[in-house]
């Protein structure tokens, strides 16, 4: 009896084999003529004994999903990537265990294959606006190559420019961990057939230059991303509203790179938000202090007065900007909106002020004041129109102001230059 019994369990498992060989034929032939999704289906019918299966099957099988999930990747099924992904590591660790090589080289082959398929749809996906697709894709690749970190940098850009901000901390937290720097070496020559400056890999670079065919060999090395990296941990974090984490990497990227002023004006920022006033000043002097004839950076010191309110010290960065560029058309623009900005700030009081004779005096004192400042501004675009007389914003700033001011002779005059 117990001899009959060993005999029926044979043929039940020859035959389970058997049937697993049919489903996986079938599914080799569907993915032949294109049809991945009959052969996902005729796979499903294998998967529930596949773990029983010899290791020979077990590896065929798993070949087979992972040519079908990975075709329909290629389809637009992006959820299909890491079925591919998976199947194709089971190969390997299915046939690592059994000592055996059959279907791992393909299965190599065929994950590089996803790593650049992942990358070509992640840049698709950016070029869409998918953001969020796109940085999935991305960490993906970087996952199934770790090598490449430059995988992982683009992920968190792309989850930055979705806002997925929570992912994008994940990411550049990733990249701090592992010691990212992003800097590269480009290695360039001459053509001196074609004169064109060519890029390419140092080796081929030294050669031709050795054979003639080159000239001029140049290397030049992009800028390390550390900095970059710990500065958007820091501004993320604020994003966040974790200000604790924010400052403590502010703290880091400025040990990274200390003579980064807009790091500097970052930390500021943050201190300002968090109602730090006194210490928000003294890092705007530091970075004045370091840079004065930096004129973007005091362009940017003036941006981050005006934003918070301090006219005053907008003014005066403004006004440093231009005496360095006194061309800075941006600054100019900014210098006299601060006094704009001033003017309609009596506004509100106006139009509190009743009847009485006290108050239509204070109307009159505030509207003078007004109009004073309103002139003040349009002085500084005047100004800025002897140098750039056809400079769409200023001319536009500048009708505003003579609208507001009720001044309709100047207000025709830039009417028409705006060929309006």
């Amino acid at each position: 009896m117990k001899t009959k019994v060993l005999i029926l369990l044979a043929i039940g498992i020859s035959t389970m084999g058997f049937s697993q060989k049919n489903e996986i034929k079938a599914a080799e032939k569907a993915l032949k003529v294109g049809d991945s999704e009959s052969a996902k289906t005729a796979l499903d019918g294998a998967a529930s004994l596949i773990d029983a299966a010899d290791a020979k099957i077990q590896a065929q099988y798993y070949t087979v999903k992972g040519n079908t999930y990975s075709d329909l990747a290629k389809k637009g099924d992006a959820t299909a990537f890491q079925p591919a992904i998976d199947a194709f590591n089971k190969v390997i660790s299915i046939e690592e265990a059994a000592g055996k090589e059959k279907y791992t080289t393909v299965a190599r082959q065929s994950l590089a294959q996803i790593t650049a398929d992942l990358v070509n749809a992640a840049v698709a996906d950016n070029n869409d606006k998918k953001f969020g697709e796109a940085a999935e894709k991305l960490y993906q690749a970087y996952k199934l190559s770790p090598t490449d970190t430059l995988y992982l940098y683009y992920a968190a850009s792309s989850a930055v420019n979705g806002q997925n901000y929570e992912k994008s901390l994940e990411y550049y937290d990733e990249l701090k961990e592992i010691g990212y720097d992003g800097s590269d070496v480009t290695f360039t020559a001459v053509n001196i057939e074609t004169g064109e400056v060519e890029t390419m890999d140092k080796n081929t670079r030294d050669l031709y230059v050795k054979a003639g065919t080159h000239k001029d060999p140049k290397e030049e090395k992009s800028p390390s991303k550390k900095s970059e990296i710990v500065k958007n941990i820091a501004l993320i974090n604020q994003q966040l509203g974790d200000n604790d984490k924010a400052l403590a990497a502010y703290a880091d990227a400025r040990a990274v790179d200390p003579n980064d002023v807009n790091l500097v004006l970052g930390e500021a920022n943050l201190y300002y938000a968090m109602g730090d006033k006194d210490k928000f000043k003294e890092l705007m002097a530091q970075a004045s202090d370091m840079a004065p004839d930096n004129a973007d950076l005091l362009y940017n010191i003036g941006v981050i007065n005006m934003e918070q309110g301090n006219l005053e010290e907008a003014r005066e960065a403004y006004k440093k900007t231009l005496a360095v560029d006194p061309g800075y058309i941006n600054a100019l623009l900014n210098l006299s909106t601060t006094y704009v900005n001033e003017g309609n700030g009596l506004i509100d009081e106006m139009n509190t002020l009743g009847s009485s004779r006290a108050d239509i005096a204070r109307y009159d004192e505030l509207k003078q004041q007004k109009d004073d400042l309103f002139l003040e501004g349009s002085k500084i675009l005047e100004d800025a129109l002897k140098t750039n007389p056809d400079n769409q914003s200023v001319l536009a700033q500048l009708k505003n102001i003579y609208g507001a001011l009720g001044d309709t002779e100047n207000f025709m005059r830039i009417k028409k230059l705006l060929g309006e």
